[in-house]
């Protein structure tokens, strides 16, 4: 994750942590909280053990763990570990599942350039 850290780390929600809303970036993020809405960056997004996001996810990586339900879109690779829990509609460029993983999702599996389309249309603000 060093293209987009900040200070040499990710932008990090905490366990404790609860958001409700919109997050747009252009920094990874790691969430250990949870996320009641949506997070889009063009870095990597990182749902931990404890994290949660329902909601919407647009980003070029993404390594899960924790829960997701909702709509995923990931321009290059999404990496489920054993321990994630995935449900909703995810249109990836890559998939990587771990033995034990949950994947309960319609997913679509495309190329960079046809994900690139995808998000052309991303709101970018500063």
């Amino acid at each position: 994750m060093k293209n987009n850290e900040i200070n040499g780390q990710p932008n990090r929600i905490e366990k404790s942590t609860v958001i409700t809303g919109d997050i747009v970036s252009e920094a990874d993020f790691r969430i250990d909280g949870t996320l009641e809405g949506s997070i889009k960056t063009s870095g990597k997004v990182v749902i931990g053990k404890e994290g949660v996001i329902n909601g919407v996810i647009v980003c070029s990586y993404a390594d899960i763990e924790g829960k997701f339900n909702g709509k995923l879109e990931v321009k290059e690779s999404l990496s489920l570990k054993s321990s994630s829990n995935l449900e909703g509609e995810a249109v990836i460029g890559k998939l990587i599942v771990e033995s034990g993983a949950i994947f309960n999702a319609k997913c679509s599996m495309r190329s960079s350039s046809d994900v690139k389309s995808l998000n052309k249309d991303i709101e970018k603000t500063a």
